[in-house]
C-alpha cells in the first residue's frame, strides 16, 4: 500500500531494521511527461502492485481504463506473509507464477521480497516497501509510489501513444473536479482509511469512535448514488470517485466487516443502492472484475494481521462475492443506510 496518509497506518521501522537504513527518500513523485526526466514510452515503465492492496488496486484499475496494460507489464507480489509487525522484509514474491494463483516473479530482477526493489532505487531507504510502485526501466530507479499521485497522473500520462478512444477517458473531468475534489477528502478519511483506523484500534474507545464515521461515510453514498440516478457516484460519469470507492466497496463485506469489525451494517444488506451500484461496476464495466481478486483479498488479510486473527483461519464466505443482477433503474432500489443516531449525527457533517 502506498506510504503516505493515502494508506493504512504504519508502525515504525524496527531499530535492528531503521540502523542501517539512513536514507532520506521516504517515498518518489516522479511523473510521466514529454519534456521531463520520465517521456512516455512503450515498455519503458513497470508496475508493482498487490491484488490485496485497495490502493494499488486503484491504480491497476486506471491501468485497464485507459487502456495501458499493453504499455506498462507488472509483477505481482504474493497477499502474504507481509513480514512482522514492522512490516520487515515486505511483501514477497513467488519462485514461480504457478506457485500463488494471480502472483507473479519479480519480472524486472527475479527479486524474492519487495524491499530489494526499493534498494536498488535508494540503498539508505527507510522507509515501508509499500505497493504501488512504479519503476523506469531506463533511469533504474522508482518513478512514484504514492497510489493517489499514480491514480492521477496515469489518466493523461500517455494520451500521445494513446488511440484517441483512449486518451480522451477521464476520471477527473474539467467540470465534476470540485465535487471530486471534495467528497475524495471525506471518503478518504472516513472510508477508505477510515475502516483501518476502526480494525486496528487497539482500545474499545478508539474501536468505537473510529466506526462511526465509516457508516456515516456509506450512508452519505448510498443517498448520493440515488440521487444522482446512477449509474456511478456523480451520475453518468465514471470519474476518480468510482475508483476510490470500488476498491473499499469490494472488500467490505467480504473482509472489513468480520475481520476490522465494522459490523454496524453490510452493503448487501443495509445499502441496496450501493449494492448494486457495486454489481453494475463489477459485472458490466470491463476493468472492475478483472482487476479484483477476491482469494487475494481475504487471504492478505486474515493471513498477515496476526494480532487480529491469530490462527490465519480465512471464513469461506460470503457467498456469492458479488451479487449479480442489476437495477439501472434506480427509482426501484430501496435507499437503505444504518439509522444508528450516532452516525446520522457525523452523516449531517459530510457534504458534496
Amino acid at each position: 500500500m502506498s506510504s503516505t496518509s493515502d494508506s493504512a497506518p504504519r508502525r515504525p521501522l524496527p531499530s535492528t531494521v531503521a540502523a542501517h537504513l539512513s536514507g532520506s527518500a521516504q517515498s518518489w513523485h516522479g511523473k510521466i511527461t514529454p519534456d521531463g526526466p520520465f517521456p512516455p514510452q512503450k515498455g519503458r515503465y513497470h508496475l508493482y502492485i498487490g491484488l490485496f492492496c485497495p490502493f494499488a488496486h486503484r491504480v491497476n484499475l486506471v491501468r485497464h481504463l485507459k487502456g495501458l496494460t499493453e504499455l506498462i507489464d507488472v509483477s505481482v507480489v504474493k497477499p502474504y506473509p507481509k513480514g512482522d509487525e514492522t512490516g520487515w522484509p515486505g511483501w514477497q514474491f513467488p519462485k514461480t507464477n504457478d506457485e500463488y494463483a494471480g502472483a507473479t516473479v519479480d519480472r524486472l530482477f527475479g527479486s524474492k521480497c519487495m524491499h530489494e526493489v526499493y534498494f536498488k532505487a535508494d540503498p539508505e531507504y527507510k522507509g515501508r516497501y509499500s505497493v504501488p510502485v512504479l519503476w523506469d526501466r531506463e533511469t533504474g530507479t522508482i518513478v512514484n509510489n504514492e497510489s493517489a499521485e499514480l491514480l492521477r497522473d496515469l489518466q493523461t500520462a500517455f494520451n500521445p501513444l494513446l488511440p484517441a478512444e483512449d486518451a480522451r477517458v477521464t476520471l477527473y473531468p474539467e467540470h465534476l473536479r470540485q465535487q471530486i475534489d471534495e467528497v475524495s477528502e471525506w471518503m478518504q478519511r472516513e472510508l477508505n482509511t477510515g475502516v483501518y483506523k476502526a480494525g486496528f484500534a487497539h482500545s474499545q474507545e478508539a474501536y468505537d469512535k473510529n466506526v462511526l464515521p465509516v457508516f456515516a461515510a456509506l450512508n452519505k453514498l448510498e443517498k448520493m448514488v440515488a440521487e444522482n440516478g446512477g449509474p456511478y457516484i456523480l451520475g453518468d460519469c465514471l470519474t476518480e470517485l468510482d475508483i476510490r470507492a470500488y476498491a473499499t466497496l469490494i472488500r467490505f463485506d467480504t473482509v472489513y466487516v468480520q475481520h476490522f469489525k465494522c459490523n454496524l451494517g453490510t452493503v448487501r444488506h443495509d445499502y441496496p443502492q450501493l449494492n448494486n451500484y457495486l454489481k453494475h461496476l463489477y459485472w458490466n464495466v470491463e476493468g472492475f472484475q478483472e482487476t479484483t481478486d477476491l482469494k487475494h483479498i481475504k487471504e492478505n488479510y486474515t493471513k498477515s494481521h496476526h494480532d487480529i486473527n491469530p490462527q490465519a483461519i480465512t471464513p469461506r464466505g460470503p457467498y456469492p462475492d458479488v451479487e449479480e443482477g442489476y437495477e439501472p433503474d434506480l427509482s426501484r432500489v430501496p435507499v437503505g443506510g444504518v439509522a444508528m443516531p450516532e452516525v446520522l449525527e457525523l452523516e449531517k457533517q459530510l457534504h458534496h
